[in-house]
């Protein structure tokens, strides 16, 4: 995985905005990293990469947020309430294969409580350090 270091919530932004500008439609991203690690500023900035000027947010309560008014749609999911076997009720293939759904970007927090994987994803670790800021690790599986 490779290795980035992240000064603060801005490069965080920063770094998901250059994400959301490149990622082609049919990508889904795996995000893992402790409350206030960054997952949510890195969905904004891909968000704003995307096109899309309405406020993101957090979807802890709805599970998921779509977004419809980019260069493609954005599926912004959380699993931090639910258990693995909750999460294999909601048929999340339906977002990264397109089955009744536009083909987009899915982004999906705490992606640790998947019981299943995509074929293909991008997984970002994101780490906040007290004296080092955030690091993101990335990967591409």
């Amino acid at each position: 995985m490779e290795l980035i270091q992240l000064a603060d919530s801005e490069a965080t932004h920063s770094w998901g905005f250059n994400l959301g500008q490149s990622l082609p439609a049919g990508t889904t991203i795996l995000l893992e990293g402790d409350l206030g690690s960054g997952k949510t500023s890195l969905v904004q900035g891909i968000a704003a990469g995307l096109g899309i000027t309405e406020p993101i947010a957090s979807p802890t309560f709805n599970l998921i947020n779509e977004y419809h008014s980019g260069r493609l749609p954005l599926y912004h999911l959380d699993l931090y309430r639910l258990e693995s076997a909750e999460v294999s009720n909601l048929y999340l293939e339906n977002y990264w294969d397109g089955i009744e759904v536009d083909l987009g970007i899915v982004a999906i927090e705490w992606a640790e409580r998947l019981p299943y994987k995509p074929a293909k994803y991008l997984s970002i670790q994101l780490i906040y350090n007290n004296q080092l800021g955030r690091t993101g690790k990335i990967g591409y599986f």
